[in-house]
């Protein structure tokens, strides 16, 4: 769904102008922008909740040419899914639930244990991998 897709279910949904609506779609999505850029959370009780990390400066590797590269530190706004919208999700049919309590999340299941290989090589101990010496420090040489 697009912002103008949204504009128009706002507007059909509480009988507004399309002006109105945008205007409402606007005010919400720029006091939530603001709260981030605050360091704010919000929540909004069984869709999710945005939060904002942080993340330290790294030394980075740039793909094309393989040099390393400093990356700044920075903020990155984070969402976390609520358990009614990853139910609703999930089931994609069900219909919306009013109490967040009355969702009947799935247990997941315990992957079955691999079959032992009966095999004389799955025996072997496999030899430790061996490091190039350039590696190594000089005591270890």
């Amino acid at each position: 769904m697009t912002k103008s897709e949204l504009i128009e279910r706002v507007s059909e949904a509480a009988k507004l102008t399309k002006g109105k609506a945008e205007l409402v779609v606007g005010t919400i999505f720029g006091a939530m922008t603001e709260a981030m850029v605050r360091g704010e959370g919000i929540e909004i009780r069984g869709f999710g909740s945005f939060t904002v990390r942080q993340y330290k400066s790294y030394e980075g590797r740039n793909p094309r040419t393989g040099g390393s590269v400093h990356v700044k530190p920075k903020r990155l706004p984070f969402f976390k899914v609520g358990k009614e919208l990853r139910a609703r999700v999930n089931l994609s049919t069900a219909p919306l639930i009013e109490d967040p309590d009355d969702i009947e999340v799935p247990e997941r299941k315990a992957a079955a244990p691999k079959p032992v290989a009966a095999s004389p090589a799955a025996a072997k101990p496999r030899p430790a991998p061996k490091l190039r010496e350039e590696h190594l420090s000089e005591d270890e040489i």
